[in-house]
């Protein structure tokens, strides 16, 4: 791990807007008016670089649509209903800047597993509301729920995201160790977005940089880091490599130096970092903005406050 006083262009590069902040959600789980307060604060402080859109349920925004100026990120189902709502708020000044949909709520009856004709078909239902209601514009992320198998799944499912334009979203943990995926569907899920040319977001247990076992819960939780480094290195390296990335726990395997980013003895130059966050990594989300960064700080990544 390289430590510097100075915030290196790769560190810029990496981190630059790729925190959603997720404040409304578990664990933090705060009141709609503290969360606004902490995003706010978050905005106006020396890291407002780093810091992404204010995630928000649909359901807050219909109850109050004018009661938040931030750039928002909204999570909803695909409803037609809600689609033609957010269209109509945009319209009238609303600052929607992102979609986010689990697509595994708009089946019926809801259950967690689905089949891959099943994900294609609602994937198909929402490309065609969005495209109805004027959202193509935005970047719409799915999430995509967990299947059996899982590699086939994914990568026909990425592969339909690809050709109607969408953006992928992977839930990375959750209240349960069983909400936390392996590091081989990580793994699989990042190797099918990069074959499929298809960008995506995180979201859920990502607090911290590395891959490690947390002390209080005892799950194994991944690193923001591991899915950046995985995400930049894809297009180049065999999955068993990939695999390694996704599963480290040493920080001193990252380095930022001025012009590249490597993992071990695997560099990724500044151009090739940048265009891994455009078009790969694009953000996660986060319900604490301060715990990143203050890891982050301490690793020697960026420089102190």
């Amino acid at each position: 791990m390289t430590t510097s006083t100075a915030l290196r262009a790769s560190a810029r590069a990496a981190f630059a807007a790729l925190i959603d902040y997720a404040g409304l959600f578990p664990p933090a789980k705060l009141p709609a008016p503290q969360a606004c307060i902490e995003y706010e604060t978050a905005r106006g402080g020396p890291q407002a670089w780093m810091l992404g859109r204010f995630i928000l349920p649909a359901p807050l925004l219909f109850e109050s649509p004018d009661w938040h100026e931030a750039p928002l990120s909204v999570i909803a189902d695909g409803d037609t209903n809600v689609l033609e709502r957010l269209s109509a708020l945009r319209r009238t000044g609303s600052h929607i800047e992102a979609l986010e949909i689990p697509i595994a709520k708009s089946i019926s009856p809801l259950r967690e597993v689905l089949s891959a004709d099943e994900i294609l078909d609602v994937t198909g239902e929402l490309e065609a509301g969005i495209t109805t209601f004027g959202l193509r514009d935005l970047p719409v992320y799915v999430e995509i729920p967990r299947a059996a198998p899982w590699w086939p799944m994914l990568s026909s499912v990425m592969d339909a995201l690809a050709r109607m334009q969408l953006r992928a979203k992977l839930r990375c943990g959750g209240e349960s160790a069983e909400a936390f995926p392996s590091v081989d569907d990580v793994t699989d899920f990042i190797a099918a977005a990069a074959h499929a040319g298809v960008a995506f977001k995180a979201t859920a247990g990502l607090h911290h940089p590395v891959r490690h076992v947390d002390g209080a819960t005892g799950f194994s939780m991944h690193g923001f880091l591991n899915i950046l480094a995985a995400a930049a290195l894809a297009p180049r390296v065999d999955r068993e490599t990939l695999a390694r990335v996704v599963a480290e726990e040493d920080p001193a395997a990252f380095s930022f130096e001025d012009a590249s980013f490597a993992w071990r003895d695997l560099r990724v130059e500044l151009a090739d970092l940048q265009r891994a966050r455009r078009e790969a990594f694009v953000a996660y989300g986060s319900c604490s903005f301060d715990e990143p960064v203050a890891d982050l700080m301490a690793l020697g990544i960026l420089p102190p406050r």
